[in-house]
């Protein structure tokens, strides 16, 4: 019998580059879910609703599949960090987080298509960041230009020297698909890993 199809329901480029860490022969598909949030919703249930979406949304007429959506909320003071989207936002972004401590909830969704069955975990990271002139921060910006990344910053790049400490179970879930929780699911719905 031969394993199911993978699918990573994302076009995240890092998602994508992360999963082919434990996984090399996947597919991707758009979920093309809507992300906005609902109101009263926590950041941590925002994520994990987003990634049941995606997952379910992306496996929509496949059969023998294992699906994964994944989410990620940030969230500092109570103010949810989306992707900024331009330079003076992610600026913005990271003058907010500055001698901060920002949170994120790495939501992860394997739904596998010929059950039906969801295998949902959340990781929760804490990002304690140095404190930032506006110097370094502009600096920073310019070189890496995470505009497409929820707090602005890039952990597995130079965004590594905006912190003091990063506190969590899963380094890969900061960045935005925990692997080590991955592979769990994964194993739990039949896959050989080694």
């Amino acid at each position: 019998m031969s394993p199911p199809r993978l699918v990573l329901g994302s076009t995240s480029r890092y998602r994508a580059e992360l999963l082919r860490r434990i996984y090399a022969d996947f597919d991707q598909r758009a979920p093309g879910t809507d992300e906005r949030p609902l109101p009263g919703e926590s950041p941590r249930e925002r994520a994990l609703r987003l990634a049941v979406a995606k997952a379910r949304a992306a496996a929509v007429e496949l059969d023998d599949a294992l699906v994964i959506g994944s989410d990620q909320v940030a969230e500092c003071d109570g103010l949810v960090l989306d992707k900024p989207g331009t330079l003076e936002r992610a600026r913005q972004q990271l003058a907010a987080c500055s001698g901060r401590e920002v949170h994120f909830h790495t939501a992860l969704c394997l739904h596998d298509t010929r059950s039906g069955q969801d295998r949902i975990h959340v990781d929760h990271t804490r990002v304690c960041f140095r404190s930032l002139d506006a110097g370094e921060i502009a600096r920073y910006v310019e070189r890496e230009q995470p505009l497409d990344c929820a707090g602005s910053f890039k952990c597995e790049g130079l965004g590594i020297s905006l912190f003091e400490r990063i506190d969590n179970q899963d380094p890969s879930a900061l960045i935005g698909l925990p692997l080590i929780a991955l592979a769990r699911l994964l194993r739990e719905a039949g896959m050989a890993l080694p």
